[in-house]
């Protein structure tokens, strides 16, 4: 009882200088969802803790790694994998879970296009959602740098020449990236800072951006229903929880985030253990040579729909094309001109819109892992002039919707 007594006396001495019981009702007891929401919508919680497993397998790692291009291949591929306890299921972990984070930011990014969760007011949730989804893919193409394989090596030598800017030619603002001519000590150095401290940080703050956006206004249903969050949550005080539209975050819809995790995390970790080899790359486990080009180069996966849209164009063309490709989800609350808030099967030719899209970007990844010849030339020029199109039509298509 003493000891009861002591803790309540803590949590007031907190709360009366940090308004922690305040701050627990904004965020979780007195947040309130929509009850009509699926597990697409745990997403969100899957991705955070997934970034939690990569922060803490992330510092396991620092320990031993070198970030010395004569020292950084043997400390990942020899040292960590062999000789330290445990340390091949930290890089493991690490691997699979940079990889599985991207197909999970899609499933959470392609749920939120389906029902208009970017609408009605809902923008900036979107806006901060596809800045961590940039920041996340700048963490991982310098997470990608760090082993100092052959992909490593050649895949940033690639993408760091996009930065010269074409017949431009400003070689001048590659080699200041990379500090050199060509990659080397000073690029890897600057790529390590990059991953483990200033990439990170601004994963976090702009998670905690997000998190505000979610907090008003709040967050869309599956039948982009129009909720009054006032009336409902009196219902729901009021002891009427099954007449209720909604539900506290803490502990109803928590209870179902749970849910979802732990089947994630038998997923994940059966990947961990059985097949962990799709996240490494079998030609980035021989190390970097600057004077021995792959037959074939090509970023991780998750890069490559991307990627395939640069290729089949001339210099400046693929560029521009690359470039819009980088900026058209942003755009996306903005292009969609329909007032509807539904899902994109109560939507008419957006649902075809939707569907063609995702179909597209599929396409895309698989043919940016091909070598670009013959057949697979022609397939991913479709596909990328497919993608440029769909969204320079998005606008007319939204017009034309009936509103409900």
């Amino acid at each position: 009882m003493a000891h009861f007594e002591k803790a309540k006396s803590i949590g007031d001495w907190l709360d009366q200088r940090l308004a922690t019981k305040t701050l627990e009702k904004v965020l979780a007891t007195e947040y309130w969802i929509p009850k009509n929401i699926n597990f697409l919508w745990a997403m969100g919680m899957v991705l955070a803790i997934i970034f939690a497993m990569l922060l803490v397998s992330g510092i396991f790692l620092l320990m031993y790694y070198k970030p010395d291009v004569n020292l950084a291949f043997n400390s990942v591929n020899n040292i960590i994998m062999n000789e330290v306890g445990y340390g091949w299921l930290w890089r493991h972990i690490h691997a699979v879970a940079s990889s599985v984070a991207f197909l999970i930011i899609y499933i959470h990014m392609f749920t939120g296009i389906y029902y208009g969760s970017y609408k009605k007011g809902r923008e900036m949730i979107w806006i901060t959602g596809m800045l961590l989804f940039v920041t996340f893919s700048a963490e991982a193409f310098s997470g990608y740098m760090l082993p100092w394989g052959q992909m490593s090596y050649w895949a940033g030598m690639v993408i760091t020449n996009l930065f010269s800017a074409g017949s431009l030619e400003l070689n001048g603002v590659v080699e200041w990236i990379r500090g050199d001519y060509v990659p080397g000590d000073a690029y890897l150095t600057r790529f390590f800072m990059l991953h483990v401290l200033l990439l990170p940080l601004a994963i976090m703050a702009i998670i905690g951006l997000h998190f505000g956006t979610l907090r008003i206004p709040h967050v869309n249903n599956q039948d982009g229903e129009e909720i009054d969050f006032d009336v409902e949550s009196k219902k729901y005080l009021a002891g009427d929880t099954k007449g209720s539209k909604v539900i506290r975050f803490q502990w109803d819809f928590l209870s179902k985030d749970v849910f979802v995790l732990g089947v994630f995390l038998i997923f994940f970790f059966y990947l961990t253990f059985y097949h962990y080899a799709f996240a490494l790359d079998p030609v980035n486990l021989d190390p970097a040579d600057g004077l021995k080009t792959p037959a074939h180069i090509y970023p991780e996966w998750y890069f490559l729909w991307s990627y395939e849209i640069l290729r089949p164009f001339p210099k400046d063309p693929g560029l521009i094309a690359f470039g819009f490709a980088q900026v058209a989800f942003f755009l996306l609350p903005f292009l969609d001109r329909s007032p509807n808030v539904a899902p994109a099967n109560k939507r008419g030719l957006f649902a075809i819109w939707f569907w063609v899209m995702i179909v597209d970007m599929i396409v895309l990844t698989i043919m940016g892992k091909l070598p670009p010849e013959g057949i697979y030339n022609v397939i991913g020029a479709v596909a990328a002039w497919t993608f440029l199109i769909l969204f320079a039509l998005l606008p007319v298509v939204t017009m034309l919707e009936k509103k409900k």
